[in-house]
């Protein structure tokens, strides 16, 4: 699971761009003075397995020995220039459809201190190993509805959706109760379980944001949770959106949501609880 994971994460950059993954490389540290060989092993069988699922050839790639485990790759993609997903891309109405739910930040941290249940860490564990190979699954015609692209990670959904803002006069609009949401996460924020990166996060974006005082600390958290390997944020020309929705579903994203619109303004998040 830890290769899975950590594979889907580096491939999603590809599929973030609209592109298709050709090459991987293994970048791997490892602490042989006190893991077996064969937990090395397994997180390689497990990312190799992402790397075929998505169409790509794995060719070697680098390790050094560490104190702790890490692992990732380096990915070489591909992509028609004109049809390549830009971050800045956005313009004023599109509608804001998320891939994935989120909360797996909320959920790792209850997990680190063994308060986690199973069924919610194998919710996360799932959403975390679920490639983001949507340009795979799309025509043409149905990929030209989208206008901008960027895969939600380290810096949440308000981080990423500020980046998407930054340079066309646009603002945005998210509806809280239509944000998809990893079973348990909810829970966990209410708890205190708030990993140190949604702290930071939350410290940078939430003076820009509008609207937090009037949702719940918990829903607040999501917008600031760090994903692991977390979804597609897409921004959609309105007549293209159902039919985005439609792919999404259809092809095994069950949560995509619509979750929110982009209006023209100064970079800033509006928080609602729905439109």
């Amino acid at each position: 699971m830890f290769g899975e994971v950590a594979a889907a994460n580096s491939l999603s950059d590809v599929f973030a761009k609209g592109g298709r993954p050709r090459v991987a490389l293994n970048v791997v540290a490892f602490p042989l003075s006190c893991e077996p060989i064969e937990v090395l092993q397994s997180i390689l069988q497990g990312g190799q397995r992402k790397v075929i699922e998505a169409g790509a050839i794995l060719a070697g790639g680098h390790s050094v020995e560490d104190r702790e485990p890490k692992y990732g790759l380096v990915v070489f993609g591909e992509a028609r220039r004109d049809d390549i997903w830009r971050i800045d891309g956005a313009e004023e109405d599109d509608i804001l459809i998320l891939t994935k739910p989120l909360g797996t930040g909320l959920i790792s941290t209850a997990a680190k201190v063994d308060m986690a249940k199973a069924e919610h860490m194998n919710a996360a564990v799932e959403s975390m190993r679920r490639l983001n190979d949507l340009p795979l699954k799309l025509d043409d015609i149905t990929k030209s509805y989208i206008h901008a692209c960027t895969d939600v990670t380290g810096f949440g959904l308000a981080g990423h959706l500020f980046n998407m803002l930054s340079s066309k006069g646009l603002s945005a609009e998210i509806y809280t109760k239509r944000l998809p949401v990893i079973p348990g996460a909810l829970e966990y924020a209410e708890e205190g379980f708030v990993p140190g990166g949604g702290y930071r996060n939350r410290k940078l974006y939430a003076p820009q944001i509008g609207g937090l005082d009037e949702i719940s600390p918990a829903e607040a958290e999501l917008l600031f949770d760090p994903q692991t390997s977390g979804g597609l944020l897409l921004a959609v020309h309105p007549e293209g959106s159902e039919m985005i929705l439609a792919a999404c579903r259809t092809s095994g994203w069950h949560d995509a949501a619509a979750i929110g619109r982009l209006i023209r303004g100064d970079g800033e998040i509006a928080v609602k609880t729905q439109p």
